[in-house]
């Protein structure tokens, strides 16, 4: 576990510290593209975050084969060599449409031809554990394609959820830990060495995004873009195929003499199909439901809109921070809900905790629809949105028409003009008030 974390920390850090760097050059490179209809921000951000999530990859695959323990596992298994293979691939592809906008075609099979890369390499599934069958060999085309579906449907809800600041990296930072503490397990517990190259994965995976989280929290001062949205999707599905088609179920020995019983036990997390589709559950709805949305409308399921879950969260009413933590909520609830599941699937206990958190998930959506008003006496005890004056004079101010000169600067930051703005320029902040104009020397 030690050298568990001392990866996930080198990965952090490498990730963390060259995320400023590339800011910079992501701005003088010109990846900073103009605000789109659909867009959230109101200021243009540079992209090219990807670039220090893969290099901060490198750096824990690095340590980590130079490790005591964790060397084992790039002299016994090819995988790690696999998952760099696939994610420079993708990674180049992804840091090209950053900076001219690539066709959604051409990206759909750069997705393939990575994800045929891993599987050329040995980082495939090789059989379902199927319940109440048991496991069901594969021959070597349904594991490549299964392997090349289970990949790119990962890269591409990772990458359609990537759409308010920090909810792409923040979402799969928690799959990720999910997977890592049931993967952990599987190496630990019952002493299975194929499931460790997946650990390793998932530590890894922890590592770049928190490592980038600062950056990209709202608001944010650079994205990740394509090139790190498909990048942690790619990492993800790795894993997921690494300790879904290689390790045996009845390796597990939940039930002795029956391995049909053991696919049984864990089939909540344990069918490839269902796997990663746990662990992002609501990525993976937003996915389907963009692409049913798009295709009833007669476009392409690759055509961006304003249909999306955060989307949604915005126009109800959350704020922009209170939307993604809401994202989290739900996504905490369901992979730590199917891990508690997977370790005790009788306790009645694990059942009525998900149920109960499902209800607050419910009334944490619902809350802008009934925001209370405190009374008068009591408006000095409350937040001052609770006030009564205070939404008043919100509802006031609304209904009064901007002054030019902000009607001016809003339509310059649409306009992508440069300099408009503090977190994603070299010059002045705006926001911050001349000093020769406050008459101070502070």
């Amino acid at each position: 576990m030690r050298e568990y974390l001392l990866t996930l920390c080198i990965t952090a850090a490498v990730t963390y510290l060259l995320t400023g760097p590339v800011r910079k050059f992501a701005i003088v490179a010109g990846a900073m593209p103009e605000i789109r209809a659909r867009d959230v921000h109101r200021e243009p951000t540079p992209r090219l975050g990807g670039i220090a999530m893969f290099f901060g990859l490198c750096a824990g695959l690095l340590v980590a084969d130079h490790l005591t323990n964790l060397s084992e596992v790039f002299e016994k298994s090819n995988e790690p060599r696999a998952l760099l293979s696939g994610a420079a691939l993708i990674w180049l592809i992804g840091v090209l449409d950053d900076k001219f906008e690539i066709d959604a075609l051409i990206k759909l099979g750069g997705q393939m031809i990575a994800a045929g890369v891993m599987v050329m390499q040995g980082l495939t599934i090789l059989w379902l554990p199927v319940p109440g069958v048991g496991s069901v060999a594969l021959t070597q085309w349904q594991g490549t394609l299964l392997t090349v579906a289970l990949v790119v449907i990962t890269i591409n809800a990772v990458n359609f959820v990537d759409g308010l600041d920090g909810l792409a990296s923040g979402m799969v930072c928690i799959a990720a830990a999910a997977f890592f503490l049931y993967a952990y397990r599987i190496w630990y517990s019952y002493g299975i060495e194929a499931a460790a190259p997946a650990t390793l994965f998932s530590a890894i995976l922890m590592g770049m995004c928190i490592g980038f989280l600062p950056h990209n929290m709202h608001p944010a001062r650079i994205f990740m873009g394509d090139s790190g949205s498909m990048l942690i999707g790619l990492v993800l599905a790795a894993g997921a195929i690494s300790i879904t088609g290689q390790v045996d179920p009845d390796a597990l020995k939940l039930f002795v003499g029956s391995e049909k019983a053991a696919v049984h036990q864990t089939v909540p997390v344990y069918i490839p199909l269902l796997l990663p589709l746990t662990i992002i559950a609501v990525p993976t709805a937003d996915l389907v439901l963009a692409i049913v949305r798009r295709t009833w409308r007669g476009q392409s399921p690759f055509a961006a809109d304003r249909g999306h879950l955060h989307h949604r969260l915005l126009e109800i009413g959350h704020s922009h921070s209170r939307a993604v933590l809401i994202m989290y909520f739900w996504s905490a609830l369901i992979a730590f809900g199917a891990l508690a599941y997977s370790v005790n699937s009788a306790s009645m206990w694990i059942v009525l905790g998900i149920v109960f958190l499902s209800a607050v998930g419910l009334a944490l959506l619902l809350l802008p629809r009934f925001t209370p008003r405190a009374p008068r006496w009591a408006e000095h005890l409350v937040p001052p949105r609770y006030r009564r004056r205070r939404a008043a004079a919100q509802a006031e101010a609304e209904a009064v028409p901007a002054a030019p000169a902000e009607e001016e600067g809003r339509a310059r930051a649409a306009a992508g003009v440069p300099g408009v703005n503090g977190a994603t320029s070299l010059g002045t902040r705006s926001r911050v008030l001349d000093r020769r104009e406050a008459g101070t020397s502070r």
